[in-house]
């Protein structure tokens, strides 16, 4: 039996149908996740901007149109989310840094690799705002450009020009790891 497809999911969630959510949801979630993460950094603020999606798809089931795909409208309302949050994120206290980290040298692979994704990490975090969810649809989500267009509002060819921008930031970064 064919799965059905998220325009059918999304008109049977418009009539309340719970198991239809579920699907639509189980299909989407880890996806979800890996975006809200990518960008807020934080996985507990991740897991509240998707909750908080998937909770609009269910109150905007009925009055949801499929001018686009659901998936991009989902990732739409889970940038605009993820920016919100950011915005307005509270200061956190000194005491929830926590501890430094343990400096105990490890296996030399590990270290590099840690080194590189913090570098890597902290590159991202420094790029402006829209270049960098434009970087994370397109890249590490696997959008198409079109695709990043439409959940960002923006055309095809500025997406394209962030994406430059962005890469050409990375790069000034980036430029002794990449050597």
């Amino acid at each position: 039996m064919e799965e059905p497809s998220d325009e059918e999911l999304m008109a049977r969630i418009a009539a309340a149908d719970a198991r239809a959510f579920e699907m639509l949801s189980g299909r989407h979630l880890d996806g979800a996740f890996r975006l809200a993460f990518r960008i807020t950094r934080n996985a507990a603020d991740a897991d509240e901007v998707v909750q908080e999606a998937m909770l609009r798809v269910w109150v905007n089931a009925p009055r949801w149109r499929p001018e686009a795909a659901f998936r991009t409208w989902l990732y739409r309302v889970l940038v605009n989310l993820c920016l919100d949050r950011q915005r307005h994120a509270p200061f956190s206290a000194l005491e929830a840094a926590g501890d430094p980290p343990d400096d105990t040298p490890d296996a030399v692979a590990r270290l590099e690799a840690d080194e590189t994704a913090r570098a890597v990490g902290a590159a991202l975090a420094a790029l402006p705002e829209r270049q960098r969810v434009a970087l994370v649809l397109t890249y590490y989500e696997g959008l198409s450009n079109a695709e990043t267009a439409a959940i960002m509002a923006s055309s095809v060819s500025g997406i394209e020009a962030l994406l430059v921008r962005a890469k050409r930031a990375l790069r000034r970064s980036l430029g002794r790891l990449m050597e």
